[in-house]
């Protein structure tokens, strides 16, 4: 009995100090959610400006895609009104790009991104050679790695608040794929952040460029006057679009991924905190049979005695 208590202290004890790490991992997490949210209102802000500038600049062109509704069978057959990254092509290989963390204690955040992507990718595609793989993050690319899927591009150790230099090489290395036709559209796929206690899956066409509206364009009363000419702004200005639109679900994603984090660490705290309740109550039964038993012991010796 005395060795059952002693494991039983050994034990409370243990998962005190464990309750304390996780505690103290929640409000870290809790301290990077807040700082994360800002840094994606912020981007927002950036990501509607550029969006009513392009908007702006391409209307004539959105207006006259969604009147041909046609796709382009050629390359070379886009005019050079029509940029090519507005244009949509026939699919011949699908791009998608992956974001994960690169550890684990963020409960299912990695498990419900990685799930659904894989029954998407099931249901959508035959074969492994009709779609290529673009991952962020080590728990994906170990996924897809271990399951002998291509992945044509891989990026680890993303800060908790990536700024656009650190994740500039990968958004490139997307963008210039899709513009060298290694793939025909490209698909990201992340947990989307709703709120501290949830996150929602999200897969968002991202290339060609498919969300943008004639309609959505500003009308002004004066004519500009554009230097360069609007060709050569586009030839700069669609692709950062395009980057940012990827950015912004990068962002997006670990702000999701901290509130994951905060998430399974409140858990894993109030489950301690129940381990520890129910070992002291384990404990002390313990103790007062033992203490009994040395009771009866003692009572039973002195009557032999007598």
């Amino acid at each position: 009995m005395g060795a059952s208590l002693i494991e039983i202290k050994r034990r409370i004890a243990s998962t005190k100090k464990t309750s304390q790490i996780t505690s103290a991992m929640q409000m870290v997490s809790a301290s990077k959610l807040t700082k994360s949210e800002s840094v994606s209102k912020n981007f927002q802000l950036y990501s509607q400006k550029i969006r009513t500038v392009v908007t702006h600049l391409v209307s004539s062109q959105l207006r006259d895609l969604e009147e041909s509704g046609e796709l382009v069978t050629d390359p070379e057959e886009v005019t050079p009104d029509y940029h090519d990254m507005l244009v949509a092509r026939p699919v011949k290989k699908t791009g998608y790009l992956v974001i994960t963390s690169d550890k684990g204690l963020v409960g299912g955040y990695n498990s419900a991104v990685l799930k659904q992507t894989m029954a998407m990718i099931d249901k959508d595609h035959a074969d492994h050679k009709e779609f290529v793989l673009l991952c962020i993050g080590g728990m994906g690319a170990d996924f897809f790695n271990t399951r002998g899927m291509e992945v044509a591009y891989e990026l680890r150790g993303v800060s908790d608040f990536p700024n656009f230099d650190e994740v500039r090489k990968i958004v490139n290395t997307a963008t210039g794929m899709f513009r060298n036709g290694l793939f025909d559209e490209l698909y990201v796929c992340y947990n989307h952040h709703v709120n501290s206690l949830s996150s929602q899956y999200r897969v968002e066409k991202m290339l060609p460029i498919s969300d943008l509206h004639h309609e959505e364009a500003e009308e002004y009363e004066v004519d500009y006057i554009l230097e360069p000419s609007k060709d050569m702004i586009l030839d700069i200005l669609l692709p950062q679009y395009a980057e940012s639109l990827i950015y912004g679900a990068i962002v997006d994603a670990k702000t999701a991924e901290h509130a994951a984090g905060m998430t399974a660490m409140r858990t894993a705290t109030d489950n301690a905190k129940d381990i520890i309740s129910d070992l002291t109550i384990t404990y002390n039964r313990a103790r007062q049979a033992a203490i009994t038993q040395e009771i009866t012991e003692i009572v039973g010796g002195a009557e032999a005695l007598e």
